[in-house]
C-alpha cells in the first residue's frame, strides 16, 4: 500500500500506483477529494505532455500546487493519465 499524507491528512492510498520518474502517481479514484482544490496552473513535459495541478487544504493550511496529474498524455505516458502525483512537502511512503 502507498499511501500519500500532508499536515495530518491521508491525501491518497493505494496498490496500484505507476511508478515513472521517481513519482508515485495514483489512480484518481484513490485519493480524498476533500482536500483537493483545482489550480490554474500548468507545466509542459516533452514526453508526457501538458500537466494540470490541485492545492491542498488541510486543516486551514493550503500547500499551493502540492499535486500535479495529466488529464491527457503524449503516447509513452498512456499509463498515468489522470494519475495524481505530489510534491512540495507531500510524504509518499510504502507502507
Amino acid at each position: 500500500m502507498t499511501k500519500a499524507t500532508w499536515n495530518g491528512a491521508v491525501l491518497a492510498e493505494s496498490n496500484e500506483t505507476v511508478v515513472v520518474e521517481g513519482n508515485h502517481y495514483f489512480p484518481p479514484s484513490s485519493i480524498n477529494q476533500e482536500y483537493f482544490k483545482p489550480s490554474n496552473t500548468h507545466t509542459t513535459c516533452p514526453w508526457k505532455g501538458v500537466a494540470s495541478y490541485y492545492s491542498l487544504e488541510v486543516a486551514g493550511q493550503t500547500n499551493q500546487d502540492a499535486a500535479w496529474y495529466y488529464p491527457t498524455t503524449k503516447e509513452k505516458a498512456k499509463q498515468i493519465e489522470g494519475y495524481i502525483a505530489f510534491w512540495r512537502g507531500v510524504k509518499v511512503e510504502v507502507v
